[in-house]
């Protein structure tokens, strides 16, 4: 859609999934062209959108000083599906993630590349701001130090506290190229919810290198009535599927007695979250939430259980304790 980088080396390339974001993909479109150089690309994914979003980027693009593509599905997948497609096809050294939703500062890819290249670190991450309505409020990162190399094993712990594997979201930071060819940059396919939990544990167990830096300029948008946190459908439930992932493959750690406390306890936390929250699920769901949650719960390592249920508070730990004790049917203990 445009020329190719001037110097035949894409320096960094920003893959923007989408899904039916027309009222919002013109300031999406609009912060990228204030961020992306000509020695960059953009791999937009259409993740079969039907209501005209696709037209948007296509006219929107002869405005960029980029490479641009934009690639099709041919049926409606996930968000996960969507960023490996675009990771495919991405050659930059550096890659990032935009979603359709949200946007840039100006001249904050810029500014992460500049960092990225001064650490020589395997990744990089960012804070956010948090956008509801006319609302802004800065979201940290929990990565204390900030310009400073630091290995992404040591930030998964402690267990009882907020660490940087908590903060999954793939588009607050820069990764080098070198993560996706060691395959640690794939998404689990065809979840809805959850997708980025087994990818940040992956990148934190088996990366080498890794930095949190103080560029401010990610726009989180909150409350889109097509997003997914804001549905309550089947889809939701995709958690358990991007956890149980996460439980498996730390077990084969070959830290995994240190580690497994840490992914059981925040486990539980998301089943508890869901089930505080449970009055917004479909009747039918909401029963599918608990016995898929009470056959979870009986997969976990149940020693490890058993200790992060006595850690917990009085409340989260008796929703617990009554789920685990529930007869879960057949189906959902599979």
């Amino acid at each position: 859609m445009a020329a190719p980088s001037v110097t035949g080396v894409v320096k960094l390339s920003v893959i923007v999934p989408y899904f039916n974001v027309r009222p919002f993909i013109t300031e999406a479109l609009r912060s990228l062209r204030a961020n992306v150089t000509e020695n960059d690309e953009i791999v937009f994914v259409d993740d079969c959108s039907t209501d005209g979003t696709p037209d948007a980027v296509a006219a929107f693009a002869p405005q960029f000083r980029c490479e641009v593509r934009q690639i099709r599905h041919e049926k409606n997948s996930s968000i996960g599906t969507a960023r490996n497609t675009g990771l495919r096809a991405a050659s930059g050294e550096y890659l990032t993630f935009l979603d359709g939703d949200d946007w840039l500062a100006r001249d904050y890819l810029p500014a992460l590349v500049a960092e990225i290249d001064k650490l020589g670190v395997d990744f990089i991450r960012t804070d956010q701001v948090r956008c509801t309505a006319r609302a802004r409020t800065v979201y940290r990162a929990p990565i204390g130090p900030r310009g400073t190399v630091l290995r992404p094993r040591d930030l998964i712990l402690p267990d009882t506290r907020s660490t940087s594997v908590d903060y999954p979201y793939s588009w607050a930071g820069l990764f080098h190229r070198r993560l996706y060819e060691a395959g640690l940059m794939a998404f689990p396919e065809g979840l809805h919810t959850a997708e980025d939990r087994p990818w940040i544990w992956k990148l934190h167990r088996e990366a080498e290198s890794c930095a949190a830096v103080n560029q401010l300029g990610y726009y989180y948008r909150r409350g889109v009535q097509s997003s997914l946190t804001q549905i309550g459908d089947t889809r939701q439930l995709d958690f358990i599927a991007a956890f149980d992932q996460l439980l498996r493959e730390t077990a084969e750690d070959p830290e995994a007695d240190r580690l497994m406390p840490k992914a059981v306890r925040t486990y539980c936390a998301i089943i508890t979250h869901h089930l505080g929250q449970i009055e917004r699920f479909e009747p039918g769901v909401a029963r599918q939430l608990k016995s898929m949650s009470a056959a979870a719960l009986r997969r976990m390592p149940q020693d490890v259980l058993d200790d992060t249920l006595t850690s917990l508070d009085h409340r989260r730990a008796g929703q617990l304790v009554k789920l685990r004790r529930r007869q879960a049917p057949a189906e959902a203990a599979a």
